[in-house]
């Protein structure tokens, strides 16, 4: 399982998305992104996410 937590990208938010691949990860980041924090994820954000996706530790 592949994590993103929020607030590594800079926002104060506890949500931490999950799912089974990076793209998966990014798509819920970025549907998360603009509900919560009303902002739309570009093309340079999404890679800077990329790098923030983490195996989930069991």
């Amino acid at each position: 399982m592949k994590t993103l937590h929020c607030k590594d990208a800079g926002f104060d938010c506890e949500a931490v998305v999950r799912a089974n691949t990076d793209e998966e990860v990014l798509a819920q980041a970025a549907e998360h992104a603009q509900q919560v924090h009303g902002v739309t994820v570009s093309p340079e954000m999404a890679a800077g996410l990329k790098g923030l996706i983490h195996d989930e530790v069991s």
